[in-house]
């Protein structure tokens, strides 16, 4: 595996972590935020290991797009793309709510960890690492 690839798993490691400790504390924002984080930076680091170049974005969307162009079934619908897609600014900044019309809660958070673990996992297991 490529040094820059561990270097992106880690990173995506640590947003991940900081999101299940975020969710404990309540800081829901917060938690989605790395939640959001953790999954592009998870999909970054199969395309960095792939070599097939980084964009800059931070659409899931996008990049799940690319990864599954890679020829990977990822574990990942649609919608759940868009929900983390939905994160990205307005958690960040004061722009509205996470969610239109919603505030972020417990429940959201814990499904968008779910999402954010079956990446972790489908990836881990397409880079053959532990």
């Amino acid at each position: 595996m490529k040094k820059d690839t561990e270097l992106w798993l880690q990173y995506a490691d640590d947003n991940f972590k900081s999101a299940r400790v975020l969710l404990e504390s309540g800081l829901y924002n917060p938690c989605l935020q790395n939640v959001q984080q953790a999954v592009e930076k998870y999909l970054k680091a199969f395309l960095v290991e792939q070599a097939t170049g980084l964009s800059k974005t931070h659409s899931i969307s996008e990049l799940a797009a690319r990864v599954r162009g890679a020829g990977v079934v990822l574990a990942i619908t649609e919608d759940e793309t868009d929900l983390l897609d939905s994160i990205y600014l307005p958690s960040k900044y004061p722009l509205a709510s996470v969610l239109p019309h919603f505030m972020p809660d417990r429940n959201i958070c814990q499904q968008c960890l779910k999402i954010a673990e079956q990446v972790r996992c489908n990836l881990k297991v397409v880079l053959d690492l532990p």
